[in-house]
């Protein structure tokens, strides 16, 4: 068996479609394009890059899209500042404070500061809560990605085992929640779960999200097993890699999601439709 490799471009590409075709029936029915405004504290080169692919993207589906680009010595009172306006502009439907911040600036404090229904990052603990309690809310970009992978793929997820690797709050306990809401049986694992290779074998469904390049060996896939692999790491040899061995995995999941190319491109693209969620709900509130 080879397994088939899931086209996150392709199915990112889809998601953008379906996000600026309703941009555009709201501009039309509304008078106004959703908006997104991004927050960028400091030079950190692949931040500058991740915000500007954010607001491109943003303005690509017709939405407005607006960065927010603040030098590193802003005081965490100054970027909460910020962050209240933005809370307080009835015009702006999606608010996303980029990660990490600098280590003056207490992370939490300013991700509690974003109202829930514009954290369009789904990290407030409101979200979260509503995500565990299966009572909607905003949903963590890419877990959201990974779940239209798996819907893509028609992967029975009812009545099936699935293994998380990886406990974060950004992916790995929401994209738990997202298969248990599925009817999944889930078990999240991590780098310090006894004989993790045993239990990774048990799973339909396996989605490596702890931040190791290849961490999970070939031989921990069972036949016939979806994996979505959510890492995204530099090799000795300076190439991107995942924590899946790939081509090993290979040889016996049925479907599998390329490093890169398979789960990066939907973060932005379910970041996109999360605005597209949020503006929504301002316009039919």
């Amino acid at each position: 068996m080879t397994a088939r490799l899931i086209d996150g471009k392709a199915i990112a590409q889809q998601v953008r479609d379906e996000v600026k075709a309703e941009v555009a029936r709201i501009v039309a029915a509304h008078g106004r394009a959703p908006r997104l405004h991004l927050v960028l504290v400091g030079d950190d080169p692949a931040s500058a890059v991740y915000t500007r692919n954010k607001e491109k993207a943003s303005n690509e589906v017709g939405m407005r899209g607006h960065l927010h680009r603040l030098p590193a010595d802003t005081s965490e009172a100054d970027l909460l500042a910020l962050v209240g306006a933005l809370v307080a502009d009835d015009t702006v439907d999606g608010i996303l404070v980029q990660l990490p911040l600098p280590k003056h600036i207490q992370e939490s404090r300013v991700l509690d500061a974003v109202h829930p229904s514009k954290d369009v990052d789904g990290f407030h603990p409101l979200n979260a809560g509503l995500l565990s309690a299966g009572r909607g809310g905003l949903v963590p970009c890419t877990p959201r990605g990974c779940m239209r992978l798996l819907a893509e793929t028609a992967t029975p997820l009812a009545g099936a085992r699935a293994v998380v690797v990886g406990r974060s709050n950004i992916v790995g306990k929401p994209i738990a929640q997202l298969l248990l809401a599925q009817h999944a049986t889930v078990t999240i694992a991590h780098s310090r779960t006894r004989d993790l290779g045993a239990l990774c074998r048990e799973a339909d469904v396996l989605v490596a999200a702890v931040g190791k390049a290849k961490m999970i060996q070939g031989d921990w896939v069972k036949d016939g097993a979806t994996v979505i692999d959510v890492g995204i790491n530099r090799g000795a040899d300076g190439k991107l890699v995942g924590d899946v061995d790939t081509e090993a995995a290979r040889e016996r999941a049925a479907w599998i999601t390329p490093v890169p190319g398979g789960v990066g491109p939907m973060t932005i693209a379910c970041l996109l439709e999360n605005t597209l969620i949020a503006a929504r709900a301002r316009v039919a509130g």
